[in-house]
């Protein structure tokens, strides 16, 4: 009985067992991404409430400090002021507005790994909105100074 040798055997498990593995990893950290972004669009929501319920309505400080969090441009983000009869006020100041309501849409995360291979090449990111009563208009509690 002859036995035949079986060379690169091991090189071509190998080579298959690692490619899974690499995939498997690459889709963990694709969903930490997606996990981060989600967690940035959120956090971004919640500062541009607790600006513009600080700001005077109108503030071309939201948008700004938004950005900080998550790539955002103006058409992703709407700002809502609501009167104190809870109706959505174009034109209220510190005396009449009751709060206001930020909300972020239309964003989108690209995947890196394997994936997008099979077809999803983008992933929607849920709209985000928080909303906050009216607290101290027109001053920054940690200044003297009025936003901007």
């Amino acid at each position: 009985m002859r036995i035949h040798r079986q060379r690169g055997a091991y090189v071509v498990e190998f080579a298959l067992a690692i490619s899974v593995l690499v995939m498997v990893l690459l889709g963990i950290a694709d969903f930490g991404r997606v996990l981060f972004r989600l967690n940035s669009v959120a956090e971004a929501t919640r500062v541009g409430a607790r600006v513009s319920v600080v700001c005077n309505p109108g503030a071309g400080r939201v948008l700004t400090e938004m950005q900080k969090f998550v790539p955002l441009n103006s058409s992703n983000v709407t700002i809502s002021w609501y009167d104190t009869s809870g109706a959505v006020s174009t034109s209220c100041d510190s005396t009449s507005c009751a709060g206001v309501s930020v909300s972020v849409t239309g964003l989108s995360v690209a995947p890196v790994s394997p994936v997008a291979w099979i077809g999803f090449s983008s992933l929607t990111v849920p709209a985000f909105s928080t909303y906050l009563p009216r607290e101290s208009m027109g001053q920054d509690p940690n200044s003297s100074s009025v936003c901007s």
